[in-house]
């Protein structure tokens, strides 16, 4: 028993595993923070200015797919690691078509995981510009002038609103600043910090995902390399005259 739970450890990729953990941890928090920060905004911007926002919706299924994805890609990395590990790498890469296709393997991982290193790194940037505006916004509602029941003006930001939209609808006045700030500037801030959060861990799991595979791209080709030693030196052994061409 111990011996095989001994086994089961050096066939573990520990680096691989960590980096699987912070990125379905990741994907998990993004998704629930980023869904409920995108109906919160989505629903700000019906009910308060009332605006037709239709392309959020879009867009909250289009990180939610690239999340999915990242998660699919996380585990099959994780499975890649498993069998460039320890023993397994033994067996499974023993003969040279299984090697090539276990470099291949790794090199399309390193491709993947560089693509989606540079769409992660847009989405935190894009996350940073969200949760800056939703962080003024909370500001805005901490001020004096909402404390003494002024309105909110946005009058200044018009080119940010449709053509058309009518004045009186860029003010937040009486019961709307209420539902402005506590129902949803408030709680779609601690979403979308959360979701940067989230988004970070992502990124920082791709890096060790990159580690990670270039390390087993390495071993899987050493080892190539140990199993053609290990063939030279059965054949001295088996055929002296071999053994005695080489020393001359």
């Amino acid at each position: 028993m111990g011996s095989s739970c001994e086994s089961c450890m050096t066939r573990m990729p520990y680096a691989t595993l960590i980096a699987t953990i912070m990125c379905l941890t990741g994907v998990g928090v993004f998704c629930g923070t980023i869904y409920r920060g995108a109906t919160l905004s989505y629903q700000m911007l019906e009910q308060v200015f009332y605006i037709q926002s239709s392309w959020i919706e879009p867009l909250k299924l289009t990180l939610m797919g690239i999340s999915g994805f990242m998660g699919a890609v996380g585990l099959m990395i994780l499975f890649v690691g498993c069998l460039a590990t320890g023993a397994t790498r033994q067996k499974v890469y023993r003969a040279w078509g299984a090697r090539v296709g276990g470099r291949i393997s790794c090199a399309v991982f390193m491709s993947i995981s560089y693509i989606l290193q540079i769409v992660w790194l847009l989405i935190f940037i894009f996350l940073v510009i969200i949760t800056l505006v939703f962080t003024v916004f909370v500001k805005m509602c901490s001020s004096h002038r909402v404390q003494n029941h002024e309105c909110l003006s946005f009058r200044q930001f018009d080119f940010f609103f449709p053509d058309g939209q009518r004045p009186e609808h860029m003010e937040v006045c009486d019961h709307k600043t209420k539902e402005f700030c506590k129902d949803y500037v408030e709680k779609a801030e601690i979403m979308f910090v959360l979701s940067l959060i989230a988004c970070f861990f992502i990124i920082l799991s791709l890096i060790h995902y990159l580690m990670c595979l270039s390390a087993n791209y390495a071993h899987i080709r050493d080892h190539e390399k140990f199993q053609d030693l290990q063939e030279l030196k059965y054949l001295q052994g088996s055929d002296p005259s071999i053994h005695s061409r080489g020393r001359y």
